[in-house]
């Protein structure tokens, strides 16, 4: 990527920017800084390239590591940040726009670094190093979200995990905060940015009812829309119920619905049977991982006419003549439409990371998934809750005693 002196300058701010509002991640830039604690380590990231990635980053190195960064997304990367972070010292190959096999070549030039701990958004780089690199010797990973660590998960009850890879989404501090109020608030900013509609109002059909789609739900009913939640899992299906949304089949939500957002991580969620049972001019919007969860390539197929109303969000005129509008592509809205969760909220995910990659860089582990150590989850929570200025109570020995009795 050919370096970009105007687009750094932007970057720079749009880094300091976003460093004034992750005071955990910069807490423990300065608490671990002076020892090096990756000294000598590779740290090979596939991660979508915004702002918040690239104060990840700048941690890392300033902590010891070699840094070598690609885009988990081919919409996401916000090209500034990717030219301030080379200008930083930091290897990047990402741009926003990617070509299918760009992005894919750009994964595998970070594999080619020969990373010691990898660090990833969707698994598709760990994929890559367990298909095609087999002789790579990795000494750990993460893995940042909900779609990963089910595909990391299936790699290791069929015995191929090669790695030890701790498992950042499922942390506390990341799947509560991140996955719900992080997602909630930037898929609703995507889809205020790409279609400026009044949400008011409008049936919302919400897909997958995990942390991400709870988040989504609450905010989109928050600004007065009527949220039908869809789901395959009995007990979540329940709480959404309990909690006053309307459950039913998307087999029926796909006739009464406006606005559509996937959040399930599985695919094939809106089928294009659904999609031709829409009503003129509905919203089609994914905050899954991937771009499967809305059926883009039939939709595209069929289509008799595809045209970019607005920025990032297209009309497809269907073979009935109806108009559906969909975001980014069918690719992660947030992302591809809008910036991401905002800085507050990837402080606590990216402190996470950088204090799991450490943990990682200090011991070697068996080859299994790995929950983050509860004291990392501690001491994140603890140091959000300072830099909010909220202050909690303690237990005194009493306490602590009598909750140790059986008695």
């Amino acid at each position: 990527m050919e370096y970009d002196n105007t687009l750094a300058e932007k970057g720079r701010r749009m880094l300091d920017w976003a460093e004034m509002h992750m005071p955990v991640l910069m807490n423990v830039r300065k608490k671990y800084s002076d020892t090096n604690p990756l000294a000598g380590k590779k740290i090979g990231m596939v991660l979508h390239v915004t702002k918040e990635t690239g104060v990840l980053a700048r941690t890392l190195k300033a902590l010891g590591g070699e840094i070598r960064v690609a885009a988990s997304n081919p919409l996401s990367t916000q090209d500034d940040v990717a030219h301030a972070l080379i200008e930083d010292g930091i290897q990047v190959k990402a741009r926003r726009g990617e070509s299918q096999e760009e992005y894919f070549s750009n994964i595998r030039w970070v594999a080619d670094f020969h990373p010691d701990i990898v660090v990833d958004d969707g698994a598709d780089l760990h994929s890559i190093i367990h298909k095609e690199y087999k002789s790579l010797r990795v000494l750990g990973g993460t893995e940042e979200t909900t779609t990963g660590v089910n595909r990391l998960r299936a790699m290791e009850r069929e015995g191929i995990l090669r790695y030890p890879v701790i498992a950042v989404n499922d942390a506390y501090t990341k799947h509560l905060f991140d996955n719900r109020f992080g997602t909630g608030q930037s898929t609703v900013d995507g889809l205020m940015r790409a279609t400026n509609i009044l949400i008011a109002g409008k049936v919302c059909v919400v897909a997958g009812y995990g942390w991400v789609g709870r988040g989504i739900a609450s905010r989109l009913r928050g600004m007065g829309g009527r949220v039908i939640v869809t789901e395959t899992s009995a007990v979540k299906a329940l709480e959404a119920a309990m909690e006053g949304y309307e459950v039913m089949p998307m087999s029926e939500a796909c006739r009464i619905g406006d606005i559509f957002v996937t959040a399930t991580g599985n695919r094939d969620i809106i089928t294009y049977e659904h999609i031709m049972n829409m009503k003129d001019g509905s919203i089609l919007a994914n905050s899954g991982h991937f771009d499967v969860e809305i059926d883009m390539k039939t939709l595209v197929e069929k289509s008799r006419s595809i045209r970019e109303v607005r920025q990032n969000l297209d009309e497809h005129l269907l073979e009935n003549g109806r108009r559906v509008y969909v975001l980014a592509k069918g690719r992660l809205a947030n992302l591809g439409a809008a910036e991401g969760h905002p800085s507050e909220v990837m402080d606590m995910s990216f402190s996470d990371q950088a204090l799991s990659i450490v943990y990682l860089a200090k011991r070697e582990l068996p080859a299994k998934i790995h929950s983050v150590p509860t004291d990392i989850d501690a001491e994140v929570a603890s140091l959000k809750l300072e830099s909010m200025g909220v202050k909690i109570d303690t237990l005194t020995d009493r306490q602590k005693s009598y909750m140790m009795q059986w008695e």
